[in-house]
């Protein structure tokens, strides 16, 4: 278990955690992922950037161990969540010398979570520095990226910048370092959707700022580490943008199969006209990929069942979580089946109170799809088709 030398004097000690199979209690982790932890050691000081996950904190301890790290001088929190910071108070019980180092909003965050006394923090300013000896770390307040105690760490003489879950990625495969592959990318764009997408705006700034900051490296706290920044830059910058594709996410559940009729053939006339389509079964599908498919789509479409007197319960937590994280979607509709009565959109609709993209017609009808209700759903593919056509103009 050794820290590993990303350049001269500055090193990775996180840990893979790839039986890890939830997030936070509700984002699914197909491989897992990883908490990233960095060293820096100045001709005066050192520095350890971020921590650890709680139940991952004797890796930690014995990486440092083994290291013959002897002291810590500061603890760098670049954000209060217990997957980084969760590991402070078991530095601070071996390390006692060592200080806080994090910004107001952080700070009071780590008190009321880890109990932590204030006389062990100093507590920085945005563009505040701070020298190691030969090192300088400098802090740049990014609050909603994602939490409003977020901040990053840039160490200047080297360029590599610290950014926390910025730019993560629940990605374990490979060693530390980022492939660029399709997968990679993949993993970037479902992070990004399910941790920063509720507060674009802010990710776009930032990623912007970052693009002229020009970092050599780019070193998240969860995923690998890129020596090549302009991939994920790029990325962000497409991701965060106002522009959508000419696409149609269509979630559905259905439970006598009329509803899926009604959105096979809707995502048929779709595809006829050369729009891309992801039909999504929410009883069968990863909401996680689900919600990765909004970060460009245009329209999204909920294919429905009635229960009782009320939309399915999976159709009313997608459109709930949905709105919550907030995808640039233009343009909606419903669609979906029931047997004695009921309303299907009234609490659907409510719940994109957010979002609020421009509603399309509905087709909702009784039982299973016949001539007449096969024509509504011909009207409601063209009134698709044809507001794609000005999408982005």
């Amino acid at each position: 278990m050794k820290l590993i030398e990303l350049a001269e004097n500055i090193f990775f000690c996180g840990e893979k955690d790839k039986d890890r199979t939830m997030f936070d209690q509700l984002i699914p982790l197909p491989e897992g992922t990883t908490y990233n932890s960095y060293f820096i050691k100045g001709s005066q000081k050192s520095a350890l950037i971020d921590t650890i996950y709680p139940p991952k904190i004797h890796l930690l301890l014995d990486k440092l161990e083994e290291a013959g790290i002897k002291e810590i001088d500061y603890i760098v929190s670049n954000h209060a969540e217990q997957d980084h910071s969760g590991a402070i108070p078991a530095l601070v019980a071996k390390y006692p010398n060592a200080k806080i180092v994090t910004n107001e909003r952080a700070k009071e965050n780590i008190k009321s979570m880890l109990h932590i006394d204030e006389d062990k923090f100093i507590v920085i300013q945005d563009e505040d520095t701070l020298s190691l000896g030969n090192k300088t770390l400098q802090f740049i307040l990014a609050p909603f990226v994602h939490w409003p105690d977020t901040m990053f760490t840039y160490l200047q003489e080297d360029k590599f910048l610290f950014t926390c879950d910025f730019y993560g990625a629940h990605y374990t495969t490979g060693d530390i370092w980022a492939d660029y592959s399709e997968n990679l990318l993949l993993a970037a764009k479902r992070y990004y959707a399910e941790i920063m997408m509720p507060f674009r705006t802010f990710a776009s700034k930032y990623n912007q700022k970052i693009k002229e900051l020009s970092p050599k490296m780019i070193l998240p706290s969860h995923g690998p580490v890129y020596k090549n920044p302009s991939f994920i830059l790029q990325a962000y910058e497409d991701w965060t943008s106002d522009k959508v594709k000419n696409k149609v996410v269509i979630p559905y559940v259905s439970m006598y199969e009329s509803t899926k009729m009604m959105v096979d053939y809707l995502t048929q006339k779709l595809e006829d006209a050369d729009i891309e389509v992801v039909l999504w079964d929410l009883i069968e599908g990863d909401m996680g990929e689900l919600v990765m498919e909004t970060v460009d789509a245009a329209t999204l479409v909920i294919g429905v069942s009635m229960v009782l007197s009320g939309p399915h319960p999976s159709a009313v937590y997608c459109t709930y979580l949905l709105n919550a994280l907030r995808p640039k979607i233009k343009f909606f509709s419903i669609v979906g089946s029931y047997g004695w009565g009921g309303n299907l959109t009234k609490i659907l609709e409510s719940l994109l109170s957010i979002i609020k993209p421009e509603k399309l017609d509905f087709v909702i009808i009784k039982g299973k799809p016949k001539g007449d209700d096969f024509l509504q759903l011909d009207a409601l593919a063209n009134q698709i088709i044809e507001k794609h056509k000005i999408i982005n103009l």
